[in-house]
């Protein structure tokens, strides 16, 4: 949500504060959950609030920013870590545990997006959404090819458990890892 002119790259600078804020913003929607205000997160960025304001101009895009931030590393760690496992059968189990790791530690910020949303929930969007379900979409193929998944387990099925895990962790309702075992054992070829 920068006002950088169409066309133009960003000053070096404002690319390094918009990235301060950000981290920032994560750390303190995690921490704290929705009441973070955005004066408190340019303090925490040692910036001002107009640059704040000037790269988010609401709370909203802020949220919205910390949300895609964090999708984007889970589409990074679902790119070098599962799909270069040599063992399909790995990848699955091993990306949803990070999702749920995640979730777990990030709870305050998924609030925060649940609140900035509302019903519209808490996944991603847009183009990170298209290559994350992409790179899912090749795990789940590699899984079955192997063996390893239910031949009628799809990238939606994934995303429906996703949903359950962050359901399991938002609400506190039992251990999410062993949603998780009882989910996974439930996608294996019978």
């Amino acid at each position: 949500m920068s006002r950088t002119p169409p066309g133009r790259k960003p000053r070096a600078d404002a690319e390094r504060n918009r990235a301060r804020v950000l981290e920032a913003a994560r750390a303190l929607f995690t921490e704290r959950g929705d009441a973070v205000q955005l004066p408190e997160v340019a303090r925490a960025a040692g910036v001002g609030v107009g640059t704040v304001y000037r790269h988010f101009p609401t709370r909203s895009d802020l949220v919205e920013a910390a949300a895609e931030h964090r999708f984007a590393e889970i589409l990074e760690f679902a790119r070098a870590e599962c799909l270069t496992d040599p063992d399909p059968a790995r990848a699955l189990p091993r990306y949803l545990r990070h999702v749920g790791e995640v979730l777990d530690h990030d709870r305050g910020l998924s609030a925060s997006i649940e609140a900035a949303r509302g019903s519209t929930g808490s996944e991603p969007r847009g183009e990170t959404r298209e290559r994350l379900e992409g790179v899912v979409g090749e795990i789940v193929d590699r899984a079955r090819a192997a063996g390893a998944l239910r031949p009628d387990c799809t990238v939606a099925d994934v995303y429906l458990l996703t949903g359950c895990l962050s359901a399991a962790i938002r609400t506190g309702s039992g251990d999410w890892r062993r949603l998780l075992d009882l989910a996974l054992d439930g996608l294996r070829p019978r």
